[in-house]
């Protein structure tokens, strides 16, 4: 799934866990970092772009070292390092991350129906097991499309009752605006 929608499953699965918005977004952007193993995606564009001898680093390392259970015990221990309700966020930091390898095996095919991501749980010290789904949607699914759309929905009705949204996470004052905008336009109605 696309990063924004994993950034959504995580933050309107986990944040009312959380009291500290700080905390809440540790355990949302959890919820992105696996994806960090893909980050080379940007230097097999540039080797390309440049007419550089040719890398291959995204199909090499994506879902190697991020995503998998060495990763979810690290990712949840930076989490537990930055929260202030350690514990409990480096535990939902370890389902954010989970929730995302989830995601992944139900929508992240390639193109074709025989182009299926797995993850290699156990990686990188093994790649003996791949947990694998035949039935996965492509990335560029509707389907992938309407769990962002429903989310986003959520997300935004959520923040029009609690009086915060995500956008919180980078603009304070920017949050404020969206709530009074959502909230003029909508009202204080909204389903918790």
């Amino acid at each position: 799934m696309s990063p924004i929608t994993h950034f959504l499953v995580g933050w309107s699965a986990l944040e009312r866990a959380l009291p500290a918005r700080r905390d809440k977004a540790l355990v949302a952007l959890a919820g992105l970092a696996p994806d960090l193993d893909g980050l080379g995606i940007v230097v097999d564009f540039a080797t390309r772009t440049l007419g550089l001898p040719e890398t291959n680093y995204y199909q090499d390392f994506h879902r190697l070292f991020g995503h998998g259970l060495a990763a979810a015990l690290v990712i949840a221990l930076a989490v537990a390092a930055l929260a202030t309700a350690r514990r409990r966020a480096a535990v939902l930091a370890f389902v954010s991350v989970h929730l995302h390898f989830a995601c992944d095996l139900v929508g992240s095919r390639g193109n074709g129906p025989e182009d299926i991501w797995g993850i290699w749980y156990f990686a990188p010290f093994s790649t003996a097991h791949e947990i694998a789904w035949s039935g996965q949607w492509p990335l560029v699914g509707w389907q992938n499309m309407a769990i962002t759309a429903v989310l986003l929905v959520v997300v935004l009705r959520r923040a029009v009752a609690t009086g915060y949204s995500p956008l919180a996470i980078v603009s304070a004052r920017a949050d404020a605006a969206l709530i009074a905008a959502l909230r003029a336009r909508f009202g204080r109605h909204s389903a918790r």
